[in-house]
């Protein structure tokens, strides 16, 4: 299976980065299946003045799920919901699992998981107003040990 990385630069050799600001699954390597998603991540570098760069890795995916600890919501559900506040809070369990997968918040979703956050919404509501939306995926890996499962295969520099 691909996977896509969107960068301002060539990411030959993946590591965990633990982000500036706090992320859905906390800190780790990003990475989607789809990429679309990846290309819309490089359109924040452009005011920067930086490249858009979509690097593509091979994820041996049987091989992970055989040897690794994989946490995966297969939908924005309860559970995700409750991961997703806790990495943005700051209060996850980033090295409970070497990789996390599920689906991506993008901006629309962040608004929604804000008010869920500010009490505005319940646990029912917010996961309501969520499957309204199409939400891409994201695997996040979260260990060192995990990145052995995904070799870098190219890049692909998006627009001038």
């Amino acid at each position: 299976m691909n996977l896509y990385h969107g960068s301002y630069m060539q990411v030959s050799e993946p590591k965990i980065i633990t982000p500036a600001r706090l992320l859905d699954f906390g800190t780790g390597f990003y990475t989607t299946t789809d990429k679309e998603q990846a290309v819309k991540f490089t359109n924040k570098f452009v005011s920067l003045g930086k490249s858009r760069i979509v690097n593509i890795y091979e994820y041996n995916e049987t091989e992970a799920r055989n040897t690794l600890s994989i946490l995966e919501f297969k939908k924005a559900d309860t559970e995700w919901l409750r991961y997703v506040v806790a990495n943005r809070s700051g209060t996850g369990k980033d090295k409970d699992f070497d990789i996390a997968i599920g689906p991506v918040a993008n901006d629309r979703v962040y608004e929604v998981i804000d008010n869920f956050e500010l009490g505005d919404y319940s646990e029912e509501e917010t996961i309501r107003r969520l499957l309204t939306f199409r939400l891409t995926d994201q695997i996040v890996f979260k260990t060192e040990k995990s990145l052995l499962y995904i070799k870098y295969i190219g890049m692909e520099q998006i627009g001038a």
